[in-house]
């Protein structure tokens, strides 16, 4: 079978694993606006294969692909000045393979869609509009 384009650097490509995929978060995060990150102080953003049983359920997923990420914890209108005692970090969680799945399915980069789950995940829970979001995520570049 012979082809016209050159398809030999595409040999040793793999899907991205949990700890490049942390890289990829973290470097997605670190390109966001200073601003932004700033109402992220003390987030964590982890990453896991899929979503657990119990968040499944409460999100009322039918597959384990249908979540691509989530944020737990409170967001800057629900939290008060000092943390309650025995209070959980914030935490944004990124899910592998349903993100590495929609990407399979879309023209988007890993990396801006990487970006755009997190700006939606972060956002949405400090309130911010669609716009607001936009306008980071373009910001990011």
């Amino acid at each position: 079978m012979s082809t016209s384009r050159n398809t030999e650097h595409l040999h040793g490509l793999t899907a991205p694993g949990i700890d490049a995929f942390e890289d990829l978060a973290q470097t997605a995060f670190d390109a966001l606006p200073e601003d932004f990150r700033r109402l992220c102080d003390g987030v964590l953003i982890r990453v896991e294969d899929f979503p657990d049983e119990e968040t499944m359920e409460e999100m009322g997923c039918e597959s384990p692909f249908d979540l691509l990420g989530l944020f737990r914890g409170y967001g800057l209108a629900q939290q008060g000045a000092v943390p309650m005692s025995g209070q959980m970090p914030n935490m944004v969680f990124l899910y592998r393979r349903p993100i590495l799945d929609y990407w399979a399915e879309h023209e988007e980069t890993l990396g801006s869609l990487v970006t755009h789950v997190l700006v939606h995940e972060i956002g949405h829970h400090f309130g911010l509009s669609d716009e607001d979001m936009e306008a980071i995520e373009a910001a990011a570049g």
